[in-house]
């Protein structure tokens, strides 16, 4: 039995209360109940493609979920090989064979900032964008066999047992590979994990199945980048989300194309994180990314102030929910205690 009522814009409350599908038992299934004796500190995981991915999408989430005291969860598909270098001192042949290492060494960095000490990664090559020559590495995200990338998160769903999931959308956000990957396998471990009759060899080797309690989408509502993008043009910067300048006919097509499945409409969303308290640690946390941001970036030219207009919420859809909660949601722990 399934049960959903969507956000309409009218600002009314909804209820949605998501339901397993209905079917046969699965032996040793297991998962948030909130009928649970004795109180357990809630978890969150975040899935994401890259390192620097995590800070610019969830970072404020994931620091007030520290200092609520939750625990929290990074896992990150790639090591982000194949990143550009920004910093032109540091954009050299032997930094970019060590690129992975440098992007560990700067995600620690950020986690520490965040209070998060606990992070993983699945072990896929970077793919770079899309129909770059890294898409064709079998080794990278963008190749990978489904069922086994989701073999790997199942894993570490049921070792880490979260509460509650982020990924991105279908379109991964922007388009990027290893962006629509994480989004791929997400949504294929959610309910695998707490179903018995996936992966068993994990239950050999000790785990328990694990069904999550809810899933979020990231998203950055449309008011938000057309209201940076307005700021940008005022200040005569560049900008990823503005046509390219003096685009043909063609270009201008691609880009409204592209631009229609990375808008996420502001009645689409269904949960607002207020994160006024956290954005100077997103702030700092990015800024530890020191190869990937530079002050130059969109992210970055409106300085911290304008960080605190434009990034003061993180913004979620909510696709999966084995709990009743009300909608729109101010916490992604809705419903879980």
């Amino acid at each position: 039995m399934r049960a959903e009522t969507s956000v309409d814009g009218s600002g009314r409350t909804s209820h949605l209360m998501v339901l397993p599908a209905a079917g046969p038992a699965r032996i040793g299934c297991c998962g948030y109940d909130a009928f649970m004796s004795e109180p357990r500190q809630l978890t969150l995981m975040t899935v994401h493609a890259h390192p620097d991915d995590e800070t610019i999408g969830t970072g404020g989430t994931m620091a007030k979920a520290v200092q609520a005291g939750h625990r929290v969860v990074l896992v990150t598909g790639t090591r982000g090989e194949l990143g550009e270098i920004v910093v032109k001192e540091m954009d050299t042949p032997h930094n970019h064979r060590r690129l992975a290492e440098i992007r560990a060494s700067e995600l620690e960095s950020a986690m520490g900032v965040l209070g998060v000490t606990e992070w993983e990664n699945l072990g896929y090559r970077d793919s770079g964008m899309m129909n770059d020559a890294g898409n064709r590495d079998p080794r990278s995200f963008w190749q990978a066999d489904l069922d086994e990338a989701a073999r790997r998160l199942t894993w570490l769903i049921r070792t880490y047992r979260p509460d509650v999931v982020t990924t991105y959308n279908e379109f991964g956000g922007y388009g990027h590979p290893d962006h629509i990957r994480t989004h791929d396998v997400a949504v294929r471990a959610f309910p695998r994990a707490g179903d018995a009759a996936w992966y068993p060899e994990q239950l050999e080797a000790g785990l328990e199945p694990w069904a999550p309690a809810k899933l979020y989408e990231q998203a950055i509502p449309a008011s938000v980048r057309n209201a940076m993008n307005e700021r940008l043009k005022a200040m005569g910067a560049d900008s990823f989300w503005l046509p390219p300048k003096d685009a043909t006919p063609e270009q201008q097509a691609e880009f409204d194309a592209r631009m229609a499945k990375m808008l996420v409409p502001d009645e689409s969303i269904t949960t607002w994180i207020d994160i006024g308290d956290a954005v100077d640690l997103k702030w700092e946390a990015i800024r530890r990314h020191v190869t990937q941001i530079s002050d130059d970036s969109p992210f970055m030219r409106f300085g911290l102030d304008g960080w605190r207009e434009f990034w003061g919420r993180e913004s979620y859809i909510l696709r999966e929910s084995r709990v009743e909660t009300s909608l729109p949601e101010s916490d992604l722990f809705a419903g879980l205690r």
